[in-house]
């Protein structure tokens, strides 16, 4: 059983006692101070003594200590730096510590902070509320040292373990979603490169025959000409037909059908080809490529998700593109990303109300002389602080169960980040719109 000290800690003590109490003489435990001098610790004590003396007893184990002494000053400080533990006392003066306790498990940035509360044995201390507002643990004035250490200790081993598991968690969210998107990705590259392959033998069949069946109906129509000109009396029969299928029209509206007819199917072999290039399933190395048909890319994919009026206003599509060099990437991948990018605008835009009209600014350019930077800008709803912070994690998704599954943002990161060594970063708020910026090492 550890010796508590004689009176209250509230009384000045002798710092020569005190640091002949609580010198560590072994070799074991300066080799573990040396692995503890990373943690942060902060006291919160409107006592000077109190701070004080838990202040010399957590240095001399190499813990980096810092001292607020109120309430206020404590948010404050928190917010400033995150502490790893925080040892906080119960009485003071402006707000005591179970409303600060309160308030640190109402933020989002330090509900996982714990909590050790410090109390007098003289004072009424509620045990059954401090851990009803969150506190893990509990330290009783007097003081006694191995008891502070060992609570300590407890407390910051507790605090790494989670740590380290949340980390474990997190890697583990990002392997399955990797798998799962990879061989999502895989499949549908095999689909989308076995349809295109068999939708482009009949359309450059039709497009190949397009222009010679202009022609013969061309023929046709002179042909048609010329009986007009060698009789001038046609019977009435003729004339009737003339004027039941309406000649005239016709031969106007058959130019046009044949233009339409071009333009279809020069449209659905470019879709065609954009799927090919999308795809890349024969290009599992780096290339390098231009950013540029990879946008276009995909905006032509797209091109059926955006609006055509009616009750959704339509989006605009505003581009920006600088003059970026050939960059050296996964295409395949990188597609991916710009996918992902573009449809979640598209989401929010057609699922929110916007002022004036909604757009899609995408924007190239030069951060510097070895990077290439994408901007893909929405002015949409937005999003909080919180959603901004969680958007890149597996799985979380904001849109309703069955429409979304959190991947495709999670996966981008990891396209951009571990396998680009690139940067990918999101700005919003609530109201402004987001955007997303892509940086590529060409």
């Amino acid at each position: 059983m550890a010796q508590a000290l004689p009176h209250p800690i509230d009384t000045p003590i002798i710092s020569d006692r005190l640091s002949t109490i609580i010198t560590i003489g072994s070799k074991s435990n300066m080799i573990m101070n040396q692995q503890q001098s990373g943690y942060n610790i902060l006291i919160v004590d409107d006592t000077i003594a109190n701070l004080r003396v838990l202040t010399d007893i957590l240095k001399a184990e190499n813990y980096t200590v810092r001292k607020a002494t109120s309430g206020q000053m404590a948010l404050r400080a928190i917010k400033n730096k995150l502490p790893d533990l925080i040892l906080l006392d119960i009485q003071m003066s402006d707000m005591d510590g179970y409303e600060v306790c309160q308030k640190l498990k109402a933020d989002d940035d330090t509900r996982d902070l714990p909590v050790i509360f410090v109390s007098a044995l003289s004072e009424a201390f509620d045990k059954v509320k401090a851990f009803q507002v969150g506190g893990v643990d509990y330290i009783t004035k007097p003081f006694q040292f191995e008891e502070v250490l060992a609570r300590v200790k407890n407390q910051l081993m507790i605090r790494k373990t989670q740590q380290e598991l949340e980390q474990s968690l997190l890697k583990l969210r990002r392997t399955q979603a990797e798998l799962i998107q990879k061989e999502k990705m895989s499949s549908l590259g095999e689909i989308v490169a076995g349809m295109a392959h068999e939708i482009n033998n009949p359309i450059t069949f039709i497009a190949g025959n397009i222009g010679y069946a202009r022609e013969y109906v061309g023929q046709l129509l002179d042909l048609l000409d010329l009986y007009e000109r060698e009789f001038t009396h046609p019977t009435a029969v003729i004339k009737d037909k003339i004027e039941e299928i309406d000649l005239k029209y016709l031969r106007d509206d058959l130019e046009h059908m044949f233009v339409s007819m071009k333009n279809g199917s020069d449209r659905i072999r470019n879709i065609i080809l954009s799927l090919r290039n999308f795809s890349r399933l024969d290009e599992a190395e780096r290339k390098g490529v231009d950013i540029h048909d990879g946008l276009e890319n995909s905006l032509l994919l797209l091109e059926h998700r955006l609006p055509k009026g009616g009750d959704v206003p339509e989006i605009a599509i505003v581009k920006n593109y600088g003059n970026l060099p050939s960059v050296n990437c996964y295409a395949n991948q990188l597609n991916q990303v710009f996918l992902h990018m573009l449809t979640n605008a598209i989401d929010i835009l057609t699922t929110s109300q916007t002022d004036g009209h909604p757009e899609i600014h995408i924007t190239t350019e030069m951060l510097d002389e070895q990077t290439a930077r994408i901007r893909i800008a929405d002015n949409g709803a937005g999003m909080s602080e919180s959603v901004r912070k969680k958007i890149f994690d597996p799985f979380f998704t904001t849109k309703p169960v069955g429409q979304g599954t959190g991947l495709g943002l999670s996966v981008s990161y990891q396209i951009v980040t571990e396998l680009h060594k690139g940067q990918l970063q999101c700005y919003s708020q609530p109201g402004q719109g987001s955007e997303f910026t892509i940086d590529i090492p060409i």
